[in-house]
């Protein structure tokens, strides 16, 4: 089924004059794909990320997710899909001091349809998936890098996304945690939920199925389909 379906979207920012974050992109991604975005900083990555993420809206073009048009939708709508659909993973880790990790995770789901004692089992299995369940009562300011950004992504995951969004989810962590991101995201997907990453490192970027490269806001393809014929 095609999840993520945009025609022809561009956004442009005026600081004076055009600066064309995002040159027209037509880009289709099916539910369970894996999705890497890679380009230099500056090159329109995380534009792509915003708007597929509905974090931003394109100046032209069409974004359809699941079917809906979202491009010149309302933000009611535009909330109301965010917020059953996508899940999102930054470099920050965006935790709240003073509340525990169980608690973090929970928050992630108040505004949802879930009561508060399905919130609380729901975070502590999340945790427990990213092997944390030792560290439910945990204050993030003891928690390493790591653990915190396993938290974030058990708090995103907590609320069933069917997209989990992720801008530069490792960029902050040394290299086994990476590889522990890594794994957990791999392991997600292949349970069916669909992922996207935004990343300037080369091994994150090849976890992607589909492989795509932003360079001056124009979008590039490479799949694994092409690695497995040569063309790199």
């Amino acid at each position: 089924m095609t999840l993520l379906d945009l025609a022809g979207v561009a956004r442009t920012y005026n600081d004076g004059h055009p600066v064309y974050a995002l040159r027209a992109t037509t880009l289709t991604i099916p539910e369970g794909s894996y999705v890497t975005i890679s380009g230099p900083s500056g090159s329109g990555k995380s534009t792509l990320l915003n708007v597929l993420g509905l974090l931003d809206a394109p100046d032209e073009g069409s974004y359809r997710v699941r079917g809906v048009e979202m491009a010149g939708a309302d933000e009611a709508l535009r909330g109301a899909v965010r917020g059953q659909l996508f899940g999102f993973v930054f470099q920050a880790f965006h935790l709240l001091p003073g509340r525990t990790a169980r608690e973090n995770v929970e928050i992630g789901m108040v505004y949802g349809p879930s009561r508060r004692r399905e919130r609380r089992t729901r975070a502590e299995e999340a945790l427990a998936r990213m092997g944390l369940g030792h560290r439910l009562n945990a204050d993030p300011r003891a928690l390493s890098g790591g653990e915190r950004q396993r938290v974030a992504i058990a708090r995103a995951v907590a609320a069933r996304p069917r997209v989990l969004f992720c801008d530069e989810p490792t960029g902050s962590l040394d290299s086994a945690n990476t590889a522990n991101v890594l794994t957990l995201l791999r392991e997600l997907n292949n349970d069916g939920l669909t992922v996207v990453v935004v990343t300037h490192e080369a091994e994150v970027a090849a976890e992607g199925g589909l492989r795509l490269r932003v360079e001056d806001g124009i979008v590039t393809t490479h799949t694994e389909e092409a690695r497995a014929h040569g063309f790199t």
